[in-house]
């Protein structure tokens, strides 16, 4: 079986999502803000009708969070419970690999929550996201509770 990738980087290291969580990639937009969000959440974008929540996985894992720029890119990804957008320097394109080519990344760093896999590129390591564990249980439910709000549903 192999698996389709979405790459992209985020200060020159490689980040994958399996290519079938991934809807869209688009251009950097302007971001609302959205007041008592979880830190990464950044804030949100309508797309196409849609209110879709914007995350930075610069602040998930401990990089530096520089100001967006319009060069940046908006990833917009499933997880089993929402859409979201993730802000990634760029997409590099898709790659192709076989299971026997991801390492499960339990086996190299336990305790590694938001990355499944890793596997080797050309010039590097690639790692694979498991964005079902992006945002924990109280932060989804956070989350959810202020786009509620934001949508006038509460």
């Amino acid at each position: 079986m192999s698996n389709q990738l979405v790459v992209f980087t985020l200060e020159a290291q490689h980040y994958a999502l399996p290519l079938a969580r991934v809807q869209r990639v688009v251009r950097m937009v302007e971001v609302t803000s959205l007041p008592k969000a979880p830190e990464m959440v950044l804030g949100v974008i309508d797309l196409e009708g849609s209110i879709i929540p914007v995350m930075s996985m610069r602040k998930r894992f401990g990089l530096s969070e520089p100001e967006t720029s319009l060069s940046d890119q908006l990833i917009v990804a499933d997880t089993a419970t929402r859409s979201l957008a993730l802000v990634v320097n760029s997409v590099t394109g898709v790659v192709e690999r076989t299971a026997g080519e991801v390492t499960e990344a339990e086996k190299i760093l336990p305790g590694v929550e938001y990355v499944e896999g890793i596997t080797k590129l050309e010039d590097g390591l690639l790692f694979i996201h498991n964005l079902d564990r992006f945002l924990s249980k109280k932060e989804g439910q956070q989350l959810d509770g202020l786009l509620a709000r934001a949508a006038g549903q509460e």
